[in-house]
């Protein structure tokens, strides 16, 4: 299906070119031809002209001043015409391209909402079934409860991601703005991070009475998308470290993991929607490529940046400055 998708792509690319190729050819035809009838209208005109007529020298100069004026109008018409064919060929080729490259982004959300969808409910109906069917000790349970509880925590975060995304493009939702205790909500978040996932090394550093005017369910998913991220991309022996603080005049939030980092050149891609690293075929890591679009669209709606370094010696650090 890629091969017959590529070869499909490739047909309609070269049809494109060999069209605007044509264009252009029949654009330089139709120059020529006008200027071969200017000439030989000028020539006409030359010829029946008499020598011993005493305004012969006017005559003459008019002729070719009408020559000279209709040469330089095919050319200005003709620069013009080349000049908005190449700007048309130039936006319609970017927007082709643009679509289909949202739309293989598309195909390939779709791909990974598919798994994530089906791995958590397999997983929670497994140790469901397996609690209802066996007598356990109770460490057991608790660790079976527990991988239930995640992956139900897993099916929430993407159920909310689609559905804020969903609302925030097309304008449905309404966000609030009230005065919140950042502090008090980021301390829930990682309490809640804890428990659910507790084989992790939390490490918080967070100030206390950070208040800013902003959408508590917004700024709730911001963080929970950040430390979700970082649970992704970083080893299970690496610390997640989650500060809040304020630095002149701002409240500052990072995310620190201990990761492989991300390359240069993908830093300012990773914020765009679909986007995600690696290559699609050979990434092992879970996620649909909305969480950190919803971060920047988030921050942005609060009159936040957002920004991506590198963590010395390992890993990312994401700030998101208020």
């Amino acid at each position: 299906m890629n091969l017959f998708r590529k070869r499909r792509l490739a047909v309609a690319i070269t049809v494109y070119w060999v069209l605007l190729a044509y264009i252009i050819a029949g654009l330089g035809f139709w120059f020529i031809e006008l200027q071969r009838k200017n000439t030989q209208m000028a020539s006409y005109k030359l010829q029946q002209l008499k020598m011993d007529d005493p305004s012969y020298e006017a005559k003459l100069n008019e002729v070719q001043a009408e020559s000279q004026r209709k040469t330089a109008q095919y050319i200005g018409e003709g620069s013009t015409f080349l000049l908005l064919i190449l700007i048309g060929a130039l936006f319609v080729y970017r927007e082709v391209r643009r679509q289909i490259r949202l739309q293989l982004q598309q195909q390939n959300f779709m791909m990974a909402v598919t798994h994530e969808l089906k791995t958590p409910i397999a997983v929670t109906k497994l140790n469901l079934e397996t609690l209802l069917k066996h007598r356990l000790d109770e460490q057991k349970q608790q660790r079976m409860i527990q991988a239930a509880l995640q992956e139900t925590g897993r099916l929430d975060t993407l159920a909310n991601n689609i559905l804020i995304a969903s609302q925030l493009e097309g304008g449905g939702y309404l966000r609030a703005k009230e005065e919140l205790d950042l502090s008090t909500l980021v301390l829930r978040i990682v309490q809640d991070l804890r428990h659910r996932y507790a084989d992790r090394k939390w490490v918080d550093v967070v100030e206390e009475d950070c208040s800013l005017s902003g959408d508590p369910l917004l700024l709730q998913m911001l963080v929970s998308n950040l430390a979700e991220n970082a649970i992704k991309y970083s080893s299970r022996e690496g610390a997640i470290t989650i500060t809040l603080k304020r630095e002149r005049g701002h409240i500052q939030l990072a995310v620190k993991d201990e990761g492989a980092g991300i390359p240069d050149e993908e830093k300012k891609k990773i914020f765009n929607k679909f986007y995600r690293t690696g290559q699609e075929k050979t990434r092992s890591t879970q996620g649909t490529g909305l969480g950190l679009y919803l971060c920047r669209k988030i921050a942005q709606d609060h009159k936040a940046t957002i920004k991506v370094t590198d963590n010395s010696p390992v890993g990312s650090i994401f700030t998101v400055t208020f």
